[in-house]
């Protein structure tokens, strides 16, 4: 049995519009028992977040069904690390799920109370209301000892003006000023695949669906996935051609996988 990965932003949708062909393509899978899971790199949502921002599109799918980088990485941290307060640069999704950590935030009005001299881990994802005096602080916090962890890499995400900055961008920043690299937990790495792998159980095989070659490809390559990417997000053909990195699939658009299952599900 496949299993499919979806990215979301440029994959599923591109700011509040959906892709043509992606509320289609959910109700096949649904028809068919075909089971799959989103999987974003953007950490500025959480999974109920994310869940009503799909059915505002028309796109039903439950919770446990969603995956962010800041989900995954609340999981690495409780597994991983011993109880420490935490840091945050990030949009409210990731604030909550650190908030769900229960170790304590310590945010712009503590710090500046001098207790980012208390801070243990500097967690770092997408931003939109960045400022100046964040990355202060995280700059202060890691030279004092504290762990640099960066939910995801991507330096840039799609919308519906154009690619925006991505959280890469803002970890590239604090890397700058800290001389540190930092821990990615998100696409292309084993953290978020083995939340996404425990959550497809008793598939055979997974198909990742992704519009980036740096981290969806990449990660579908790293884990023995098939890799199919859409031109509705960041890589283009252009890119793919000049890279060493190829797809197993090129589409146009989600909705065009429909045709590709169809035909696996007569072979079978």
């Amino acid at each position: 049995m496949i299993g499919l990965i979806f990215d979301m932003d440029g994959v599923i949708y591109r700011g509040n519009k959906p892709v043509e062909g992606a509320r289609e393509l959910m109700e096949f899978l649904k028809r068919r028992g075909i089971p799959f899971i989103f999987l974003t790199n953007n950490s500025t949502k959480d999974p109920a977040m994310y869940r009503e921002k799909l059915l505002s599109m028309g796109i039903d799918v439950p919770e446990d069904r969603i995956v962010t980088s800041g989900l995954a990485t609340r999981l690495y941290m409780e597994k991983h690390f011993r109880p420490g307060k935490v840091f945050v640069i990030g949009g409210k999704g990731l604030l909550r799920e650190m908030e769900r950590l229960g170790w304590g935030v310590i945010d712009v009005e503590k710090a500046r109370k001098g207790e980012w001299k208390e801070i243990e881990y500097v967690v770092v994802g997408l931003d939109p209301d960045l400022t100046y005096e964040k990355l202060k602080y995280a700059t202060l916090a890691i030279r004092n000892g504290a762990k640099f962890i960066g939910t995801n890499p991507d330096t840039t995400y799609p919308a519906e003006e154009g690619l925006y900055p991505g959280a890469g961008a803002i970890i590239a920043a604090i890397k700058a000023a800290t001389d540190m690299e930092p821990l990615i937990v998100g696409k292309p790495n084993e953290p978020v695949y083995e939340v996404a792998r425990d959550k497809l159980k008793g598939v055979d095989e997974i198909w990742m669906l992704g519009d980036r070659l740096d981290t969806d490809v990449a990660f579908a390559k790293r884990f023995g996935m098939k890799a199919v990417m859409v031109l509705t997000g960041v890589s283009t053909l252009e890119d793919i051609e000049r890279s060493d990195m190829k797809p197993d699939l090129v589409l146009p658009n989600v909705g065009e996988l429909i045709k590709y299952l169809e035909v696996v599900e007569e072979e079978e």
